[in-house]
């Protein structure tokens, strides 16, 4: 895809991979609305930044209605990147953590695609990326329940490339390794470090997984750093 132009939906853009994303896609010509509780303070003439919690779903809805206004019924990518962490041991884990992981994650993730795959359906073309982790491809010990949505968010996924596929449109999933962004100011034993993936990593993969030609479709994109814990030590 060509992304001159584009109509680019991203959620989760005050940080980290959203806002890294946002920028390199005005960087490629596209048109860009970023959903999200707090702006990232872009200034661009392309950018448009729009309030809005996901868990919400009469503000996706409105905001998602307005987008289609401004572009003409047109929405070319979907970027379903929001999303949390808590960490620690299951009985411990507070429910008000668990339900917003569960509201942002999955919920929220749910919600934007359903409205975005009409446009898509009807332009026949279209591309949806959900950010899963690798969490979502093995259990680990203390994020029971960010791992539970994270799995949901493959579950999805896996449905929905073999749902739309026929409709010209495709569906990519990204597992990110540990990344050096906020996620972690849940967790008191992990400090993000410059070992780990970069948003701008994540980012580029992303922008390579858009600008594929028509008929390449990238299913899973999984990335982990090299050596997250830094150089081996003789």
């Amino acid at each position: 895809m060509d992304l001159k132009g584009k109509s680019a939906i991203v959620t989760g853009v005050s940080k980290g991979i959203g806002k890294a994303l946002v920028n390199m896609l005005l960087e490629e010509g596209a048109f860009v609305f970023g959903l999200g509780r707090n702006n990232n303070n872009f200034n661009h003439q392309n950018y448009y930044f729009m309030e809005c919690d996901v868990r919400n779903h009469e503000q996706v809805q409105s905001n998602f209605d307005e987008i289609l206004i401004k572009t003409g019924n047109k929405i070319d990518i979907l970027v379903n990147n929001a999303g949390l962490g808590y960490f620690g041991n299951v009985e411990d884990l507070p429910l008000n953590e668990w339900d917003e992981m569960m509201q942002t994650n999955v919920n929220g993730m749910f919600y934007c695609t359903r409205n975005a795959v009409p446009a898509m359906k009807s332009q026949q073309s279209g591309h949806i990326i959900n950010i899963a982790s690798t969490a979502a491809l093995e259990g680990m010990p203390m994020v029971s329940g960010y791992c539970a949505t994270k799995w949901a968010v493959k579950g999805f996924s896996e449905s929905l490339w073999r749902e739309l596929r026929e409709e010209k449109i495709k569906v990519t999933c990204i597992y990110p390794g540990s990344v050096k962004t906020d996620f972690f100011r849940n967790s008191p034993g992990v400090k993000p470090h410059d070992y780990m993936l970069m948003p701008e990593d994540i980012a580029g993969m992303i922008i390579y997984a858009l600008k594929t030609p028509p008929n390449f479709h990238q299913v899973n994109l999984e990335a982990r750093p090299l050596q997250p814990k830094g150089p081996k030590k003789s």
